[in-house]
């Protein structure tokens, strides 16, 4: 029986998450730096950056996650019944930075402000771990039982794999946030900027070595799809032309280059994990007989196929919502009487 409606699913949740892992990504890695801002005028700064967009770029979350319950509710289950302190955590540290954002302004105090921006920081930083780990955790496999039910703990959840891919989450996004700061300010707070991303790009170079190096001894399965068919190797090699297009263009201050070229890194990056997952949306470990699959967790046929075309008529939508409003704000961020 052809699964193809199952791949095309498969394929479309992830451009559909990496859309928003591109968008939403810099402006948590925005709100990650935040607290390191000097001064009241530069924080309000990085907030009015990505104050625009943080709430349009959210939606690719919510469009995400409606395709994976629409085509694979077996797996939206599974996560929302064993993984849900996980996912309340990554929920919450979402609400806390969009409280933050909305509250911070309504006060002059400097108690007040300083409250709302730990909020703001933390939970931009919290959501992009948590992230990071749930990646790692896919990547190794969770204890599924035959149920398809999570068989494991939240702290099961903390394993070292899964944490430095957290970690290394963390770095990539806070760089792809400091890179996007290039872009949109300038004088000293570009400058400042600058040094956050070359920090953070040390960190995500480490963070990814190491990553790859423990991939290779404790997640085999990521491996094995290349293995099978070396032509994949493009995937990897696109990451590093990527990283090293950043480094120089960064040196050269060319920072919209520096941007795309961050864009493209996190793309392949997400597009490598996919052909390492693939067939697998959970993996099973240690009985992958139990593992969710593109066939097993999917949706009918005919739901796949309505649900195929209301995505033809919605994504356009969404991409020119994103395009427009990028379009409408671009330039350097100012201050002005209707800044947060």
């Amino acid at each position: 029986m052809s699964h193809a409606l199952n791949d095309i699913w498969f394929v479309l949740v992830g451009v559909l998450l990496t859309g928003y892992v591109l968008l939403d990504g810099f402006d948590l890695g925005v709100g990650a730096l935040h607290r390191f801002a000097r001064g009241d005028r530069n924080r309000r700064m990085l907030m009015n950056a990505i104050g625009p967009f943080w709430d349009g770029n959210e939606v690719w979350l919510i469009t995400g996650g409606g395709a994976l319950f629409a085509a694979f509710p077996e797996v939206y289950a599974t996560a929302f019944s064993g993984l849900y302190l996980a996912l309340m955590l990554f929920l919450l540290a979402l609400i806390s930075r969009a409280v933050s954002l909305e509250f911070r302004g309504q006060r002059p105090g400097a108690r007040w402000r300083a409250f709302w921006d730990t909020g703001f920081s933390t939970g931009s930083a919290l959501a992009v771990l948590l992230l990071g780990v749930a990646l790692g955790n896919l990547a190794w496999g969770l204890p599924l039982r035959a149920d398809h039910e999570y068989a494991g703990s939240f702290l099961g959840l903390l394993k070292p794999y899964a944490l430095l891919t957290g970690v290394t989450a963390l770095a990539a996004i806070t760089l792809h946030g400091a890179l996007y700061l290039c872009v949109k300010t300038e004088g000293e707070l570009q400058q400042q900027a600058r040094g956050w991303a070359r920090n953070a790009g040390v960190a995500f170079v480490a963070g990814y070595l190491l990553t790859t190096i423990a991939t290779w001894i404790w997640a085999p399965p990521m491996v094995a799809p290349f293995r099978r068919h070396p032509a994949l190797w493009v995937l990897p090699l696109l990451t590093v032309l990527a990283i090293v297009s950043l480094v120089l263009a960064w040196r050269r201050e060319r920072h919209g280059q520096a941007f795309l070229s961050s864009c493209v890194m996190l793309a392949s990056l997400l597009a490598t994990f996919g052909v390492g997952m693939y067939p697998n949306l959970i993996r099973s470990n240690p009985l992958p007989e139990h593992s969710l699959t593109v066939v097993n967790a999917a949706s009918s046929p005919k739901t796949l196929g309505v649900m195929l075309v209301i995505a033809a008529i919605g994504m356009p939508l969404v991409i020119a919502y994103s395009i427009y409003a990028y379009r409408a704000f671009r330039g350097k961020v100012k201050l002005d009487a209707t800044s947060y």
